[in-house]
């Protein structure tokens, strides 16, 4: 199979996504910039499609034919929309499209797609905030790989080790300080 198949691939992994193709298709298959990027952000939305055209008639179906899956859907709805009702309602497609932006695990299309189900929001809307985020974090991934990448090649490894614990201490302290 192609580096270009099999980033395409991974692009469509839940979890994954291109948080994961594009520094295996800049690092491993040493793909040109723009065809790693372009690769990813299409198979990170295919199967965003999928999720939006056909999560709802297949739940609504599991919620007709099982008693399981019914109280599941009837919980999941209640606690995903108690937790985060206000943020949709103030934020809507903007902050589906910010959600997905942030690339870190959980974050991507397919959550994006998911969060969009189950607030009723329609599929243009959602499609165009999901792409949206999904060309944002594409572009952040693509940022920081090729800057690890430079670094690496014209500083050493022991450098971006250091940019990387730097990073990893700052996002630390952010937190901590974001808890207070």
């Amino acid at each position: 199979m192609s580096p270009e198949i099999q980033t395409f691939l991974l692009a469509m992994t839940p979890i994954g996504e291109l948080r994961a193709s594009i520094p295996v298709a800049l690092t491993i298959y040493h793909l040109n910039w723009a065809i790693a990027f372009l690769v990813s952000v299409i198979g990170n939305l295919i199967p965003v499609i999928f999720i939006l055209l056909f999560l709802e008639p297949v739940s609504n179906w599991l919620f007709k034919k099982s008693a399981f899956f019914n109280k599941f859907f009837v919980w999941l709805f209640e606690k995903t929309r108690k937790k985060h009702s206000s943020k949709i309602e103030k934020y809507g497609a903007v902050g589906l499209a910010t959600f997905v932006a942030i690339p870190f695990p959980l974050t991507g299309g397919w959550s994006g797609a998911i969060l969009a189900f189950l607030f009723g929001i329609p599929f243009k809307k959602a499609f165009f905030s999901i792409s949206a985020g999904v060309i944002t974090a594409g572009t952040i991934v693509l940022a920081v790989v090729q800057s690890g990448i430079m670094i690496e090649k014209y500083f050493g490894w022991q450098m971006l080790l250091g940019v990387i614990m730097i990073i990893g201490i700052s996002w630390f302290i952010y937190k901590k300080l974001k808890k207070n």
